[in-house]
């Protein structure tokens, strides 16, 4: 099969072309796996903390990629979830001991033997894959492969930080960044809160543009104060800076929810502007998200199916992978980046 491999870290500054093509083996499923024939798997700013090492994968060569769309080929002989022919979604939890006490009530996510598809185990960046029938998702009708890629961590990431806001209808949400999955929970803020305003922090004009497309009620700089104090942000972004900035725009009382897997330290000295009395003082809240449970999957798809909530999208082929990663470091930014398979 055809794949794009990680064999080493790499420095996105200097290395346009981090990934290498190969040519590996079709995987062969395990007794409680499926074999999926890969159709589309969309492109994560977590693939470059990955590459650049802020969270590394175990071993070398692996192939990225954790937001995957593909049909069952074959099946694990103790397999009762799936059949061949099944359209299926994967998303960064890959497995997960199933037995401890944060297994038990569907926080997965915080297992600590949990593995992320894509960096501990081969992903999507390959024509095919395996997984775990209980971390494989079936989709809803009415999304295409390419749209429904984007769902498996940008949507189901933004649908947890949405959730952990704790935002009330008719409170104002504030969003740092706006790239793949705050541009989904604009949209599921829309349906879900529609007396709530939406306040938009980018330090593109092109994501601000952006955003006021898709119904933001304010866009401006990461550094600009917002016309409103905001009850809830969720920060989408790489970097230190929008963090701090945000807090002074919180509401007492409020919560910062951080979206990201890992911050850049490129701007880590940016920490030291934290003023307390402006950032920190009357009960607001820093709250991160640590990656996704197989419930938060479970009921984003639903909901997604509900609104319906079709993502915005840019295509490339597999071949083009190191150019998506290039563009999403470069922050060219439109919607999701996918990768189709051909």
């Amino acid at each position: 099969m055809n794949a794009m491999i990680l064999d080493h870290l790499s420095d996105m500054t200097v290395d346009r072309e981090p990934l290498r093509p190969a040519s590996l083996p079709v995987p062969v499923p395990g007794p409680h796996e499926v074999l999926l024939t890969v159709a589309a798997c969309g492109v994560c700013h977590t693939e470059l903390d990955e590459i650049e090492g802020r969270t590394p994968p175990p071993w070398f060569p692996v192939i990225p990629g954790h937001q995957v769309v593909g049909t069952v080929t074959d099946r694990g002989a103790s397999v009762t979830r799936f059949s061949p022919g099944d359209r299926v979604g994967v998303g960064w939890v890959f497995s997960s001991c199933g037995h401890c006490a944060f297994c038990r009530e569907g926080r997965d996510n915080l297992c600590s033997e949990f593995k992320a598809t894509g960096r501990d185990v081969h992903g999507g960046y390959a024509e095919y894959m395996v997984v775990p029938e209980d971390s494989a998702f079936s989709i809803p009708a009415g999304f295409s492969d390419v749209e429904a890629a984007p769902l498996f961590c940008a949507g189901a990431i933004g649908y947890r930080s949405l959730r952990l806001a704790g935002l009330q209808d008719g409170q104002f949400l504030g969003l740092t960044g706006f790239g793949a999955s705050a541009h989904l929970v604009l949209k599921m803020v829309t349906h879900r809160y529609p007396r709530s305003e939406v306040f938009v922090f980018a330090r593109s004009e092109r994501e601000r543009d952006f955003a006021r497309e898709l119904g933001a009620a304010w866009a401006g700089d990461t550094t600009d104060t917002s016309p409103e104090k905001l009850h809830a942000i969720i920060d989408t972004t790489p970097a230190w800076k929008p963090v701090v900035e945000a807090m002074a725009n919180l509401e007492r009382g409020g919560r910062l929810v951080i979206n990201a897997i890992r911050k850049e330290a490129s701007d880590k000295e940016y920490l030291l502007t934290l003023d307390y009395p402006r950032h920190l003082w009357m009960e607001k809240e820093i709250k991160s998200v640590a990656n996704v449970a197989r419930g938060d999957i479970d009921e984003f798809l639903t909901l997604a199916a509900a609104i319906p909530l079709k993502p915005q999208t840019e295509e490339f082929a597999l071949e083009e992978a190191n150019r998506a990663l290039v563009e999403l470091k470069n922050r060219k930014i439109r919607g999701a980046k996918v990768l189709r398979m051909t």
